[in-house]
């Protein structure tokens, strides 16, 4: 009996602390030094993001540090990992911004809205067509939740893919601000 509950706990911590991946086939875009792209909120604002060189700016964003989600609504891992989003924007609110991108297609941002208040979900949420250009211009991204920590220099400190603990991601935290 015993173990089954260890056989159980193991499948189900797999499941849980892996990403989702996606079947679907993701149009692939020439990578160039440099590109701009000007991701969508779902409250219809613009994020601007330009790629250079070895950098990530996020101009509405300088002197933070940027956590940049990509996620899916469907993926049961992303929607775990919210909570975990939550706390951190709110530990972090003055030093730290959270931006959700979302890699699933034929979603509207009322459908969008819904889901933010479904799950309480108090950071950024990006929706249309330049997300997929972008997570192709960052080399794609092949499995879901993936995080990408961007420090204050915009320079990418850390990348996470699947669900990722709330103290890792604080003691992250912790070091790009020392830095």
């Amino acid at each position: 009996m015993q173990f089954k509950s260890v056989l159980l706990l193991f499948i189900f911590s797999a499941l849980l602390f892996t990403g989702c991946g996606d079947d679907r086939e993701i149009k692939q875009e020439p990578v160039k030094l440099n590109n701009t792209f000007t991701l969508k909120t779902i409250d219809d604002k613009n994020i601007n993001i330009v790629l250079e060189d070895e950098k990530i700016l996020i101009q509405e964003y300088a002197n933070k540090i940027v956590l940049l989600n990509f996620f899916a609504t469907w993926c049961p891992p992303c929607k775990a990992e919210i909570p975990v989003l939550n706390k951190v924007q709110e530990k972090y609110k003055n030093d730290l911004v959270i931006i959700s991108i979302l890699l699933e297609n034929d979603k509207s941002n009322e459908q969008l809205k819904n889901f933010v208040n479904q799950y309480n979900i108090n950071y950024i949420i990006t929706n249309g067509e330049e997300n997929y250009k972008f997570q192709n211009a960052l080399g794609g991204i092949k499995s879901i939740p993936t995080m990408l920590m961007i420090d204050k220099n915009s320079k990418l400190f850390q990348k996470y893919v699947g669900m990722v603990p709330s103290e890792m991601l604080d003691i992250d935290i912790k070091k790009v601000l020392k830095k």
